[in-house]
Protein backbone atom coordinates (compact mmCIF):
# COMPACT_ATOMS: atom_id res chain seq x y z
CA UNK A 1 0.00 0.00 0.00
CA UNK A 2 1.20 3.50 -0.84
CA UNK A 3 1.30 6.00 2.01
CA UNK A 4 -1.16 8.70 0.97
CA UNK A 5 0.78 11.23 3.05
CA UNK A 6 3.92 10.77 0.91
CA UNK A 7 2.71 13.58 -1.35
CA UNK A 8 1.26 15.49 1.60
CA UNK A 9 -2.31 16.26 2.59
CA UNK A 10 -4.58 19.29 2.29
CA UNK A 11 -8.01 20.23 3.66
CA UNK A 12 -10.97 19.76 1.33
CA UNK A 13 -14.01 21.17 3.02
CA UNK A 14 -13.98 19.79 6.56
CA UNK A 15 -12.03 16.69 5.53
CA UNK A 16 -8.33 16.15 4.86
CA UNK A 17 -7.30 14.30 1.73
CA UNK A 18 -4.07 13.03 0.27
CA UNK A 19 -2.83 15.33 -2.47
CA UNK A 20 -2.56 12.44 -4.92
CA UNK A 21 -6.12 11.53 -5.88
CA UNK A 22 -7.79 9.78 -8.77
CA UNK A 23 -9.96 11.03 -11.64
CA UNK A 24 -12.60 8.51 -12.74
CA UNK A 25 -13.51 10.02 -16.13
CA UNK A 26 -11.58 7.46 -18.20
CA UNK A 27 -13.48 4.53 -16.70
CA UNK A 28 -16.41 5.07 -19.06
CA UNK A 29 -16.36 3.93 -22.68
CA UNK A 30 -14.56 5.64 -25.59
CA UNK A 31 -15.16 9.40 -25.58
CA UNK A 32 -16.33 9.11 -21.95
CA UNK A 33 -19.55 7.65 -23.34
CA UNK A 34 -21.23 4.32 -22.70
CA UNK A 35 -19.96 1.36 -20.71
CA UNK A 36 -16.28 0.48 -20.31
CA UNK A 37 -14.72 -2.06 -22.63
CA UNK A 38 -13.87 -4.19 -19.58
CA UNK A 39 -16.14 -3.64 -16.59
CA UNK A 40 -14.13 -5.94 -14.36
CA UNK A 41 -10.94 -4.03 -15.09
CA UNK A 42 -12.66 -0.71 -14.33
CA UNK A 43 -13.82 -1.99 -10.97
CA UNK A 44 -10.34 -3.33 -10.25
CA UNK A 45 -8.71 0.05 -10.93
CA UNK A 46 -11.05 1.79 -8.48
CA UNK A 47 -10.34 -0.77 -5.79
CA UNK A 48 -6.61 -0.55 -6.48
CA UNK A 49 -6.70 3.24 -6.12
CA UNK A 50 -8.25 3.04 -2.67
CA UNK A 51 -5.95 0.15 -1.68
CA UNK A 52 -3.04 2.34 -2.83
CA UNK A 53 -3.96 5.08 -0.38
CA UNK A 54 -6.18 7.32 -2.53
CA UNK A 55 -8.96 8.97 -0.52
CA UNK A 56 -10.05 11.62 -3.06
CA UNK A 57 -11.92 10.51 -6.17
CA UNK A 58 -13.18 12.96 -8.79
CA UNK A 59 -16.22 12.01 -10.87
CA UNK A 60 -19.44 13.25 -12.48
CA UNK A 61 -22.75 11.70 -13.37
CA UNK A 62 -22.34 13.02 -16.92
CA UNK A 63 -19.41 10.65 -17.40
CA UNK A 64 -21.05 7.85 -19.31
CA UNK A 65 -23.59 9.27 -18.49
CA UNK A 66 -24.21 7.57 -15.14
CA UNK A 67 -21.67 4.83 -15.91
CA UNK A 68 -18.74 6.10 -13.86
CA UNK A 69 -20.76 6.78 -10.73
CA UNK A 70 -22.38 3.37 -10.97
CA UNK A 71 -18.93 1.78 -11.25
CA UNK A 72 -17.73 3.69 -8.19
CA UNK A 73 -20.73 2.48 -6.21
CA UNK A 74 -20.29 -1.13 -7.32
CA UNK A 75 -16.58 -1.14 -6.60
CA UNK A 76 -16.41 0.76 -3.33
CA UNK A 77 -19.80 0.97 -1.57
CA UNK A 78 -20.07 0.97 1.42
CA UNK A 79 -17.41 3.64 1.17
CA UNK A 80 -14.36 3.88 3.46
CA UNK A 81 -14.86 6.48 6.17
CA UNK A 82 -12.02 8.66 4.89
CA UNK A 83 -13.00 8.58 1.20
CA UNK A 84 -14.04 11.93 -0.30
CA UNK A 85 -15.94 11.69 -3.59
CA UNK A 86 -16.11 14.98 -5.49
CA UNK A 87 -18.57 15.34 -8.35
CA UNK A 88 -19.54 18.09 -10.77
CA UNK A 89 -22.69 19.35 -12.44
CA UNK A 90 -23.38 21.72 -15.31
CA UNK A 91 -23.49 19.49 -18.41
CA UNK A 92 -25.40 16.59 -19.95
CA UNK A 93 -24.53 14.16 -22.71
CA UNK A 94 -26.47 14.04 -25.95
CA UNK A 95 -27.46 10.79 -27.64
CA UNK A 96 -24.63 11.51 -30.10
CA UNK A 97 -22.13 11.70 -27.19
CA UNK A 98 -22.05 15.52 -27.40
CA UNK A 99 -21.34 17.60 -24.29
CA UNK A 100 -24.13 20.11 -23.71
CA UNK A 101 -24.57 22.82 -21.06
CA UNK A 102 -27.17 22.05 -18.40
CA UNK A 103 -27.19 25.07 -16.13
CA UNK A 104 -30.83 25.91 -15.39
CA UNK A 105 -31.99 25.46 -11.78
CA UNK A 106 -33.98 22.39 -12.86
CA UNK A 107 -30.94 20.96 -14.67
CA UNK A 108 -28.69 21.41 -11.65
CA UNK A 109 -31.23 20.05 -9.18
CA UNK A 110 -31.80 17.00 -11.35
CA UNK A 111 -28.06 16.45 -11.69
CA UNK A 112 -27.54 16.53 -7.93
CA UNK A 113 -30.25 13.92 -7.46
CA UNK A 114 -28.73 11.79 -10.25
CA UNK A 115 -25.37 11.87 -8.48
CA UNK A 116 -26.95 11.00 -5.13
CA UNK A 117 -28.82 8.04 -6.60
CA UNK A 118 -26.00 6.60 -8.69
CA UNK A 119 -23.35 7.01 -5.99
CA UNK A 120 -25.72 5.63 -3.36
CA UNK A 121 -25.29 8.43 -0.80
CA UNK A 122 -27.61 10.71 1.17
CA UNK A 123 -25.41 13.77 0.68
CA UNK A 124 -22.64 14.66 -1.77
CA UNK A 125 -19.37 15.62 -0.10
CA UNK A 126 -18.31 18.24 -2.68
CA UNK A 127 -20.14 19.41 -5.81
CA UNK A 128 -18.32 21.53 -8.39
CA UNK A 129 -20.34 23.82 -10.62
CA UNK A 130 -18.76 23.51 -14.06
CA UNK A 131 -19.26 26.53 -16.31
CA UNK A 132 -17.47 27.97 -19.34
CA UNK A 133 -16.95 26.00 -22.53
CA UNK A 134 -14.59 23.60 -24.21
CA UNK A 135 -12.16 26.43 -24.99
CA UNK A 136 -12.02 27.70 -21.39
CA UNK A 137 -13.90 29.92 -18.97
CA UNK A 138 -16.34 32.62 -20.03
CA UNK A 139 -17.23 35.77 -18.11
CA UNK A 140 -20.92 34.89 -17.68
CA UNK A 141 -22.58 35.43 -14.31
CA UNK A 142 -22.85 32.32 -12.14
CA UNK A 143 -25.22 33.89 -9.59
CA UNK A 144 -28.33 31.88 -10.48
CA UNK A 145 -26.48 28.59 -10.82
CA UNK A 146 -24.44 28.86 -7.63
CA UNK A 147 -27.45 30.10 -5.68
CA UNK A 148 -29.30 26.95 -6.78
CA UNK A 149 -26.51 24.73 -5.46
CA UNK A 150 -26.26 26.77 -2.26
CA UNK A 151 -29.96 26.11 -1.65
CA UNK A 152 -29.42 22.37 -2.15
CA UNK A 153 -26.55 22.66 0.32
CA UNK A 154 -28.89 24.27 2.86
CA UNK A 155 -31.26 21.35 2.33
CA UNK A 156 -28.48 18.97 3.35
CA UNK A 157 -27.98 17.34 -0.07
CA UNK A 158 -24.50 18.84 -0.55
CA UNK A 159 -21.88 19.40 2.13
CA UNK A 160 -19.43 21.65 0.27
CA UNK A 161 -19.31 23.58 -3.00
CA UNK A 162 -16.60 24.17 -5.57
CA UNK A 163 -16.21 25.71 -9.02
CA UNK A 164 -14.76 24.41 -12.27
CA UNK A 165 -13.60 26.10 -15.48
CA UNK A 166 -14.01 29.57 -14.01
CA UNK A 167 -12.37 32.99 -13.84
CA UNK A 168 -11.18 34.77 -10.68
CA UNK A 169 -14.18 37.12 -10.98
CA UNK A 170 -16.58 34.18 -11.00
CA UNK A 171 -14.88 32.73 -7.94
CA UNK A 172 -15.39 35.99 -6.08
CA UNK A 173 -19.01 36.10 -7.22
CA UNK A 174 -19.51 32.57 -5.93
CA UNK A 175 -17.91 33.34 -2.58
CA UNK A 176 -20.50 36.02 -1.95
CA UNK A 177 -23.18 33.34 -2.20
CA UNK A 178 -21.52 30.42 -0.36
CA UNK A 179 -18.06 29.23 0.69
CA UNK A 180 -15.94 27.78 -2.13
CA UNK A 181 -13.69 24.92 -0.98
CA UNK A 182 -12.01 24.08 -4.29
CA UNK A 183 -11.44 25.32 -7.82
CA UNK A 184 -10.92 22.90 -10.71
CA UNK A 185 -9.35 24.52 -13.78
CA UNK A 186 -7.08 23.63 -16.70
CA UNK A 187 -3.46 23.78 -15.54
CA UNK A 188 -0.22 21.89 -16.13
CA UNK A 189 3.46 22.42 -16.93
CA UNK A 190 2.65 23.85 -20.35
CA UNK A 191 -0.59 25.69 -19.47
CA UNK A 192 -0.01 28.09 -16.57
CA UNK A 193 -2.54 30.86 -17.02
CA UNK A 194 -3.76 30.30 -13.45
CA UNK A 195 -0.41 30.89 -11.71
CA UNK A 196 -1.58 33.98 -9.82
CA UNK A 197 -4.94 32.39 -9.01
CA UNK A 198 -3.28 29.31 -7.50
CA UNK A 199 -1.19 31.46 -5.19
CA UNK A 200 -4.20 33.57 -4.16
CA UNK A 201 -6.24 30.47 -3.36
CA UNK A 202 -3.36 28.94 -1.41
CA UNK A 203 -3.27 32.04 0.77
CA UNK A 204 -6.92 31.50 1.73
CA UNK A 205 -6.76 27.72 2.17
CA UNK A 206 -8.75 26.83 -0.96
CA UNK A 207 -7.78 23.70 -2.88
CA UNK A 208 -6.84 23.97 -6.55
CA UNK A 209 -7.45 20.84 -8.62
CA UNK A 210 -5.93 20.92 -12.14
CA UNK A 211 -7.80 19.06 -14.81
CA UNK A 212 -5.71 17.80 -17.70
CA UNK A 213 -2.69 17.70 -15.34
CA UNK A 214 -0.80 15.66 -17.94
CA UNK A 215 -1.65 17.90 -20.89
CA UNK A 216 -5.12 16.69 -21.84
CA UNK A 217 -5.99 14.28 -24.60
CA UNK A 218 -2.55 14.92 -26.14
CA UNK A 219 0.04 14.11 -23.44
CA UNK A 220 2.69 16.69 -22.64
CA UNK A 221 5.66 16.50 -25.00
CA UNK A 222 8.85 18.33 -24.04
CA UNK A 223 12.55 17.67 -24.45
CA UNK A 224 13.24 19.19 -21.04
CA UNK A 225 10.58 17.04 -19.42
CA UNK A 226 11.98 13.89 -21.01
CA UNK A 227 15.55 14.82 -20.00
CA UNK A 228 14.63 15.36 -16.36
CA UNK A 229 12.59 12.15 -16.35
CA UNK A 230 15.47 10.11 -17.76
CA UNK A 231 17.84 11.51 -15.15
CA UNK A 232 15.43 10.56 -12.36
CA UNK A 233 14.63 7.18 -13.90
CA UNK A 234 10.99 8.18 -13.95
CA UNK A 235 8.41 8.63 -16.69
CA UNK A 236 7.72 12.11 -18.10
CA UNK A 237 4.18 11.88 -16.71
CA UNK A 238 5.48 11.13 -13.22
CA UNK A 239 7.72 14.18 -13.40
CA UNK A 240 4.83 16.36 -14.63
CA UNK A 241 2.74 15.25 -11.65
CA UNK A 242 5.62 15.73 -9.20
CA UNK A 243 6.12 19.25 -10.54
CA UNK A 244 2.47 20.07 -9.81
CA UNK A 245 2.84 18.81 -6.25
CA UNK A 246 5.85 21.11 -5.78
CA UNK A 247 4.14 24.05 -7.49
CA UNK A 248 1.88 24.90 -4.54
CA UNK A 249 0.73 23.15 -1.34
CA UNK A 250 -2.97 23.55 -2.21
CA UNK A 251 -2.76 21.62 -5.49
CA UNK A 252 -4.65 18.31 -5.39
CA UNK A 253 -4.04 15.90 -8.26
CA UNK A 254 -6.65 13.72 -9.95
CA UNK A 255 -4.84 11.96 -12.81
CA UNK A 256 -7.15 9.49 -14.48
CA UNK A 257 -6.50 6.10 -15.99
CA UNK A 258 -8.25 2.84 -16.71
CA UNK A 259 -4.97 0.91 -16.40
CA UNK A 260 -3.75 -0.58 -13.10
CA UNK A 261 -0.17 -0.15 -14.33
CA UNK A 262 -0.61 3.53 -15.07
CA UNK A 263 -2.36 3.96 -11.73
CA UNK A 264 0.68 2.58 -9.92
CA UNK A 265 2.97 4.87 -11.93
CA UNK A 266 0.85 7.90 -11.09
CA UNK A 267 0.82 7.12 -7.37
CA UNK A 268 4.61 6.75 -7.35
CA UNK A 269 4.88 10.34 -8.59
CA UNK A 270 3.92 11.42 -5.09
CA UNK A 271 7.22 10.02 -3.82
CA UNK A 272 9.41 11.61 -6.51
CA UNK A 273 11.85 14.29 -5.35
CA UNK A 274 12.67 17.14 -7.75
CA UNK A 275 15.88 19.07 -7.19
CA UNK A 276 16.07 22.85 -7.57
CA UNK A 277 17.93 22.34 -10.84
CA UNK A 278 15.17 20.06 -12.16
CA UNK A 279 12.53 22.56 -11.10
CA UNK A 280 14.39 25.33 -12.97
CA UNK A 281 14.57 23.19 -16.13
CA UNK A 282 10.89 22.37 -15.94
CA UNK A 283 9.98 25.96 -15.16
CA UNK A 284 11.49 27.03 -18.49
CA UNK A 285 8.98 24.92 -20.45
CA UNK A 286 6.46 27.04 -22.34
Amino acid sequence: MTDKTAAGVFPLGDRTVGRMGYGAMQLAGPGVFGPPRDRGAALAVLRAAVAGGVNHIDTSDFYGPHVTNQLIREALHPYPDDLVIVTKVGAVRGADASWNPALTPADLTGAVHDNLRNLGVDALEVVNLRVGGVHGPSEASIEEQFTTLAELQRQGLIRHLGLSNVTPAQIEQGRVIAPVVCVQNHYNLAHRADDALIDALAATGVAYVPFFPLGGFTPLQSGALSTVAARLRATPMQVALAWLLRRAPNILLIPGTASPGHLRENLKAGQLTLSDDALAELGAID
